[in-house]
């Protein structure tokens, strides 16, 4: 026992550079004579190797899980997993498996470190002391490991008080709204002054994804034009707006289109311009001839070019399947008014049309992009 003992702490040394030059030259002599001695270095090499590969592993995920739950927590990421009950289980399984793979370790160290010693046992008894020595060096490294574990288990459990500690946020029903779309690229949108007029909360969400919250700038009841801002963190600038507003509006008979959200997905209308003023000859508003239903309140109608020239308001609904218009000069003079305070000095509505050329398959497709479904409660 002595001698086996002697050699696993040489296997040892050997590893870890401990040896002096003699030292190893005499070892790796003896290795090349004893199989036995060679096997257990190789087997040692490659427990130790993957014991710190793993701890490495775990350090780095540790690191990428935390900087991910911060990034999450401050709202500069989004992320469903780490979200109420789901971050708790999400944290639970994680560390979960760390302890599983912590505990397997510690019994494969037991286990190896067994095996190698009774693989060199002669038969002959061990001392006490060289027994005791023995257990505590195993001791030592299977309650390291335990350490681990218990402190893997405490995190877990203080994620979840904090989450039962946390008051989840109410759930909103949205019952009314209608459609806008962008004119700055910081998130600026018009859409009708009547489809938020008296809302306590504003949500908007184009495409696939999901609510942005949202807060009126500027209302005019008369005109019938509202412009409001996306408040939520998780909204991204695009670079530029595809389409321009043009000033002067549109002529009598013109070729139009609109985008609209009278359901849950986007609809596509196309018509004309049927007269040049509204309902009883309002100067503020065109008439056309276009499917229009509520939810299309606040819909762009725009040109051949890819231009706006007006805003759809359904506020009246005297004439039986009339669609009415708000002329577009009235979104300038709605802009001028929101820049006298120097908070909204620097918005800037997109006054080139980057579609001008394209097909209208594809000015659809990318002026979708900048149709909002606007949500109230």
């Amino acid at each position: 026992m002595n001698d086996d003992i002697r050699i696993l702490e040489a296997v040892e040394r050997y590893i870890t550079g401990e040896m002096s030059p003699d030292e190893r030259v005499y070892f790796e002599q003896l290795r090349k004579s004893n199989p036995e001695v060679d096997q257990a270095v190789v087997e040692h090499t490659f427990f130790l190797q993957q014991l710190s590969r793993f701890d490495e592993t775990r350090k780095i995920k540790g690191i990428l899980n935390d900087t991910h739950v911060h990034l999450a927590e401050k709202g500069e990421i989004s992320s469903p997993r780490l979200r109420g009950r789901a971050r708790v289980v999400y944290l639970y399984n994680r560390y979960k498996r760390v302890s599983m793979i912590a505990a397997s370790i510690a019994g494969i160290t037991a286990l190896t470190i067994s095996a190698l010693v009774w693989s060199f046992s002669p038969g002959k008894p061990a001392s006490n002391q060289e027994v005791t020595q023995l257990m505590r060096d195993l001791d030592h490294k299977v309650n390291r490991i335990e350490q681990q574990n218990v402190a893997l288990n405490e995190k877990i459990e203080t994620v979840k008080d904090q989450n039962q500690n946390t008051p989840k946020a109410p759930v909103i029903n949205y019952t009314g709204g209608g459609t806008g779309f962008l004119i700055d690229t910081k998130g600026y949108i018009v859409t009708n002054a009547h489809v938020v007029r008296d809302a306590r909360h504003i949500a908007v969400q184009t495409g696939g994804s999901g609510d942005l919250t949202a807060e009126v700038v500027y209302s005019d009841v008369e005109r019938d034009l509202a412009i409001i801002h996306i408040t939520d963190k998780t909204y991204k600038a695009p670079a530029s707006i595809p389409y321009a507003i043009r000033r002067s509006g549109g002529e009598l008979a013109e070729s139009i289109f609109t985008l609209g959200y009278p359901r849950n997905d986007i609809v596509y209308g196309n018509g004309y311009i049927a007269a040049r003023t509204g309902y009883n000859d309002d100067t503020l508003t065109c008439q056309l001839a276009i499917p229009a239903d509520r939810g299309n309140s606040g819909s762009p109608i725009l040109n051949r070019n890819g231009e706006i020239i007006g805003v759809i308001s359904n506020k009246q609904n005297t004439v039986e399947g009339a669609v009415f218009a708000i002329h577009s000069k009235y979104i300038f003079q709605a802009m001028a008014e929101l820049q006298k305070d120097s908070a909204y000095r620097n918005l800037k509505m997109p006054a080139v049309s980057s579609i001008r050329n394209a097909d209208r398959t594809q000015q659809v497709k990318k002026i979708s992009e900048f149709v909002y479904m606007v949500k109230v409660d």
